[in-house]
């Protein structure tokens, strides 16, 4: 099969289209023909050097797909599995999604939702298990809330907002531009500041009249973080993904003890086949109506083919891209 793979650590020209065996499905996993792959950053900080993957999986670049089931391997426990050969599935995978086929647990699959194509398919897993796991499982985030989303033209942005919006809150966020911030207003946002040009600490105080956020969805850190701890609301949560400045900050804790508030954070990556499986089930049973009615959508920036991998991670990497960056496998 054809393969991106990193050659070694470093800039994009690293990535380079290889044959690799078509990889065999282990007990309770499926085979996927791939037809699409989506872009994301930790596949950026993977190929600087930055991110390993889990050591039980592919060292490929990729964590989600969309295709066709191929193969179906015997489940350890002996129950049919759910996939047949030729279902449409996409899917999220720890690693080798920059390829023509992966194989992938079945639990961390789902059905491509109604009406979507398979390159709109690809766009799904990644973004929405990050941002249901992190917004509405950890950060509790509940209709009437408020909810602000730094980098909210981001691929997990756009989605934070349309669900954040879909079931009841009321959704602000930071970008950096004026084209940017009028994409997340588009996409439900009450709110959108541009940090490069505003206070948005003192702009989000005065739309909630002083009181502050309910959750706060981070991918900053850094200096950010004290920032984010002085706009929640008495009993506000403070959820942290990413660190595009630092993981490493010093704060005041008083606060945190004198207005109830919590801060905590994941990575998905890490966690096990059945915890994303549950977050699956929780997706189709709450997200996938959605989907399938166009009331949420999969934000696609550009679709580049499989040879242009290194093009797609310099656009990444520029950051003027809104919402998401997929290969197309087939082409």
């Amino acid at each position: 099969m054809r393969a991106v793979e990193i050659s070694a650590p470093g800039p994009a020209h690293v990535l380079h289209v290889v044959e690799r065996p078509r990889p065999v499905p282990a007990p309770g996993e499926v085979l996927v023909r791939v037809a699409a792959a989506g872009v994301n950053r930790p596949d950026v900080l993977q190929r600087l050097g930055k991110y390993a993957p889990p050591p039980d999986a592919s060292d490929l670049p990729g964590l989600e797909v969309a295709g066709h089931v191929v193969g179906v391997a015997p489940t350890a426990d002996g129950i049919p599995s759910r996939w047949s050969e030729g279902d449409a599935v996409c899917a999220l995978v720890a690693g080798g999604g920059y390829a023509e086929f992966c194989a992938v647990p079945a639990e961390q699959c789902l059905p491509v939702p109604a009406g979507l194509s398979l390159v709109h398919a690809a766009a799904i897993p990644e973004t929405f298990f990050t941002v249901w796991t992190n917004v509405f499982a950890r950060g509790r985030l509940q209709p009437g809330e408020s909810l602000l989303v730094h980098g909210g033209s981001s691929g997990i942005g756009t989605v934070a907002i349309q669900l954040g919006h879909a079931f009841g809150a009321r959704v602000f966020v930071t970008a950096g531009s004026a084209e940017k911030c009028a994409a997340c207003v588009t996409l439900g946002a009450s709110l959108a500041v541009n940090y490069r040009e505003r206070d948005w600490v003192a702009e989000l105080k005065t739309a909630t009249a002083g009181r502050g956020v309910d959750l706060i969805l981070d991918m900053v850190g850094g200096d950010y973080t004290t920032r984010n701890l002085d706009l929640l609301a008495d009993d506000g949560r403070l959820v942290q993904i990413a660190f595009l400045k630092s993981s490493k900050v010093e704060i005041d804790l008083m606060p945190v003890m004198r207005r109830r508030l919590t801060i905590t954070g994941s990575t998905l990556r890490p966690q096990s086949v059945a915890a994303k499986g549950a977050i699956a089930r929780a997706l189709e049973a709450r997200v996938w109506p959605l989907l399938a009615a166009g009331t949420v959508a999969p934000v696609i920036h550009a679709v580049l083919p499989l040879a242009q991998a290194a093009d797609a991670h310099r656009m990444m990497e520029e950051g003027r891209h809104i919402g998401k960056i997929v290969l197309d496998v087939s082409a």
